[in-house]
């Protein structure tokens, strides 16, 4: 037995020796990285590799992983359920730190106290899958009226529905436009009813899921092992999603989104394009006194003010930015709103002037004349009778409340 274990390690010692490094080296990922014999040189494996040691799914006790297999709507909500966990050491499970936070509070507590003695293993009584169905259900990620039969084949546009549910409750929709853009671009996508489209264009604007070099979505096709694990690594690890272009051209552009994300906005005129230049502009005026997410630019009094902001705990509304210029795309709408607190009409007069004056041109001195007189009454406790003014183009709805001394400036273009 001695001899034979020597014979095997001087063996590979000598085909490691005369094999070039390189091809050494490729051929231990190989088997690293492709643990199924099925799965070497297939087009993801790496992923399958990947989410395997994660634990989202197994391999067939033949050593395959089969991965052109369908997969069933059950297999597919497990999956989803443990992407969002951590796989420790001892093979337990726990839910994953940003998700836990990128649910709302009440799905929180939903899994704290509803679930708090899950095991993040098939049921071994009853049906295997209905803790993961419940799960899923409870926190909305899946519409459990929309089957029949959960062993029945996953659909790309179930996959779609699931990938939207699940997306407006841990991060935020996209721009429905511009996703609209993207679905109206293939080929069949007609095949899927009205309702299916708004899905696939959610997950199209993602980067999650993508259409076939024929220039086919696949509406009606159904989803295999290896492109479930794809669409749920993206889903749920941002760096891996697909990068999305988009044609300043078409008024396209990519912002910012809170927590180091980004989103795709379509801005409905060149009008609104601009005016999102000048809020970059005017958040220069306050130095770090600013943040710009999405199409709101938030001003603060100070570095305090700001990081208490940031800081205070979710569902919280009561520390608040003493300014905000925003842009309403899907409305067509501008606004200001100003929070009358111990100088914050000074501090921020130059940032709502400077944005004015991009906004409405040779206006920009009605606006600002009404604003500085609207702001002041209010300052002063007078009461303010005038809510709506029209100014050029443009129709302003002028919101107030008096108790709090906020005022919101509302704008759009007249009908």
């Amino acid at each position: 037995m001695k001899r034979l274990a020597l014979l095997i390690i001087s063996i590979t010692m000598v085909w490691a020796a005369i094999m070039p490094t390189s091809a050494y080296e490729k051929a231990v990922a190989a088997t690293k990285d492709s643990p199924f014999k099925d799965t070497q040189g297939h087009w993801a494996e790496k992923t399958i590799a990947d989410m395997v040691n994660r634990g989202i799914l197994e391999g067939y006790p033949d050593g395959t992983f089969r991965p052109e297999e369908t997969v069933k709507v059950d297999q597919f909500v497990k999956m989803l359920i443990l992407s969002y966990t951590d796989l420790h050491q001892n093979g337990s499970r726990s839910w994953n730190a940003g998700f836990m936070n990128s649910l709302s509070l009440e799905n929180q507590a939903i899994l704290k106290q509803d679930y708090r003695y899950f095991t993040f293993a098939p049921n071994t009584v009853g049906y295997w899958a209905k803790d993961f169905i419940d799960i899923a259900s409870d926190l909305h990620f899946l519409n459990k009226s929309r089957y029949s039969d959960f062993q029945m084949d996953m659909t790309r546009e179930n996959v779609a529905e699931v990938v939207y549910y699940t997306l407006q409750e841990t991060e935020f929709l996209e721009d429905s436009m511009y996703g609209q853009k993207m679905a109206q671009a293939f080929g069949d996508i007609k095949g899927a009813t009205e309702r299916e489209q708004r899905f696939i264009a959610e997950s199209l604007v993602k980067g999650i899921m993508e259409g076939y070099p024929n220039g086919f979505f696949g509406v009606g096709q159904k989803v295999t092992r290896a492109q479930a694990l794809v669409i749920l690594e993206r889903l749920t690890v941002k760096s891996k999603r697909l990068k999305i272009n988009v044609s300043p051209d078409k008024l396209e552009r990519i912002v910012p989104t809170f927590g180091g994300g980004s989103k795709v906005i379509v801005f409905p005129d060149k009008r609104m394009w601009d005016a999102y230049e000048s809020l970059l502009l005017v958040g220069q005026l306050r130095g770090a006194n600013h943040d710009l997410y999405d199409t709101t630019l938030r001003l603060f009094k100070d570095q305090t003010e700001k990081e208490n902001v940031l800081n205070r705990p979710a569902g919280t509304s009561a520390i608040n930015e003493e300014a905000a210029i925003w842009l309403d795309p899907q409305y067509n709408t501008y606004g200001i709103t100003m929070r009358l607190r111990d100088g914050s009409l000074a501090r921020n007069k130059e940032a709502v002037e400077m944005f004015a004056n991009g906004l409405f041109g040779f206006n920009a001195i009605a606006f600002k004349q009404l604003f500085s007189e609207i702001c002041e009454k209010i300052e002063k406790g007078e009461t303010v009778t005038q809510t709506h003014v029209s100014i050029g183009n443009d129709t302003i709805n002028i919101l107030i409340d008096s108790k709090q001394k906020q005022v919101i400036f509302s704008i759009a273009a007249k009908k």
